[in-house]
């Protein structure tokens, strides 16, 4: 692994789950960590309940955008979480692989999102961990 090391997450839609874990490890890790995130399946927009529950704790995701998951993008990541898009994501040798088994967001009110939310802040604090990079905040 390269002193920066490189975690890209997948969900089918790029709208709700990877985005909002995306968000919380370029929080939590400022720019010690080169932060991705794709979709099998990319949605025309970022779930609005995923924008609200993020904002609810300061990080604003609202500009972000869903992108095409592409066979490089996993090349270049030192670390691939999967959420929920099965077999979709190609799999390189010596990369590591991790499947987070998430409620998918999508048509949830912010009701049901905030405990998603909330189960990746803690993830994503457990992968820093793994990862020699403590939390900043």
């Amino acid at each position: 692994m390269s002193d920066k090391p490189s975690v890209l997450f997948v969900c089918v839609h790029n709208a709700g789950r990877s985005q909002m874990a995306a968000a919380w490890l370029t929080h939590l890790a400022g720019d010690r960590v080169e932060v991705r995130s794709a979709g099998s399946n990319p949605g025309a927009g970022v779930n609005p309940a995923a924008v609200e529950a993020m904002a609810e704790v300061g990080i604003d995701i609202s500009a972000e955008v869903p992108k095409m998951l592409t066979v490089d993008a996993v090349k270049e990541s030192d670390v691939c979480i999967t959420m929920g898009c099965g077999d979709t994501c190609p799999v390189f040798p010596g990369k590591r692989y991790l499947d987070w088994q998430l409620d998918d967001p999508a048509g949830q009110g912010v009701q049901a999102v905030r405990p998603i939310r909330d189960e990746i802040e803690r993830r994503v604090r457990d992968l820093l961990n793994d990862l020699d990079l403590p939390a900043q905040h």
